[in-house]
């Protein structure tokens, strides 16, 4: 479907589930787990790419420029006297660092971006925040993964440790000095299991399900589907600092934005906080008083505008996993075809949490 085309593509919809389902289920991830088991980083990593790395060095608010201008969401960072990566840097920062700043504009101002360098903001963020942010940002060692791990390996290290992306480590006796290979995400990762799944009978058959008889995803309660987390959405009118708190204490990456009828709208995500970043808007204005309908105008400003990524209760598991591993498309909103309602949400995470159990 393609609901901004306005076009609806249907097929007749399979069976649910069997009685028989937790057996069925159970085959599917044995053979889920196999392909994952059995293959490596090199079968999902691309054969020639670039990757941006930023010196832990750079002021904070150089390094927020160059995000923005390539358009990435996070970046690994280089300590020049580990000569290794120690870190990465992400959109969360970002919220993070604006929310100090909105506290203590008239007192400190916005050259404390300009002062402070990516390693002393990560080494004080701890001390910036208390109460319920600390959950969120406690510092720990670099998540990262060997080329020679297994794709379950890698994909239960991004999940685990609840990231979008992990970087890939060469061996310490490769001669160039720079031990990072790449990033792994979960879409790659997706994309190749896909295919796997798809030459076997058995796999294909099971990938008919409709999601709606599926336990994976968050639903809203009017659906009657059972869902371990709340389905959280947003409205245009809500201040934008209300929408990032919710954000980072329930650790989400987007949040749909609805009508007074729950209709979808759009949706909200950490990284459009980058928009921000552009000729230094974050300096003329508070997260307080702009409404998530203004950040979003100002996201399509820089980015114009987008496609929210959607599917039906009706849809196919195939369909979604397939919508989930393009790049860039974390999350699927369900909604009700006519109305547009939003029924529930089923996350990139969401499906490998029920692929590997």
């Amino acid at each position: 479907m393609n609901m901004d085309e306005g076009t609806i593509l249907t097929t007749m919809p399979p069976d649910h589930l069997s009685q028989n389902s937790g057996v069925q289920i159970a085959i599917f991830r044995h053979r889920v787990s196999e392909i994952l088991l059995h293959n490596t980083i090199y079968d999902v990593v691309p054969v020639s790419s670039k990757i941006a790395v930023l010196d832990a060095r750079l002021p904070v608010k150089q390094a927020f420029k160059i995000m923005h201008d390539e358009g990435l969401s996070l970046v690994p960072l280089w300590d020049d006297q580990q000569q290794t990566i120690t870190g990465m840097l992400t959109a969360s920062d970002f919220v993070l660092i604006l929310r100090k700043l909105q506290r203590n504009i008239r007192s400190l101002g916005h050259e404390e971006l300009e002062m402070h360098s990516v390693s002393a903001w990560k080494e004080a963020k701890l001390q910036f925040y208390g109460g319920p942010d600390v959950a969120a940002i406690q510092r720990r060692p670099l998540i990262h993964v060997k080329d020679s791990d297994n794709l379950m390996d890698v994909a239960l290290a991004i999940i685990r440790n609840e990231i979008s992306s992990v970087p890939i480590f060469k061996p310490s006796t490769d001669s160039s000095g720079m031990p990072l290979l790449g990033l792994a995400t979960l879409p790659g990762i997706m994309k190749f299991l896909c295919s796997k799944l798809q030459e076997q009978p058995e796999g294909y058959s099971f990938l008919q399900n409709q999601i709606v008889s599926m336990p994976i995803g968050t639903w809203s309660p009017h659906t009657g589907k059972a869902s371990n987390r709340q389905l959280r959405t947003s409205r245009p009118s809500t201040p934008l600092n209300s929408c990032l708190d919710l954000l980072l204490e329930d650790r989400l990456s987007s949040i749909p934005i609805v009508d007074n009828n729950g209709a979808l709208l759009d949706v909200y995500s950490l990284s459009d906080i980058m928009a921000l970043a552009k000729n230094d808007v974050y300096t003329r204005i508070e997260l307080e008083q702009v409404t998530v309908e203004h950040a979003l105008e100002l996201q399509y400003q820089v980015n114009g505008r987008r496609q929210c990524h959607t599917c039906l209760s009706t849809s196919t598991f195939l369909e979604v996993l397939e919508q989930l591993s393009a790049p860039g498309v974390r999350r699927l909103v369900v909604i009700e075809p006519r109305s547009r309602f939003v029924e529930g949400i089923i996350s990139l995470r969401d499906a490998f949490t029920f692929l590997i159990a």
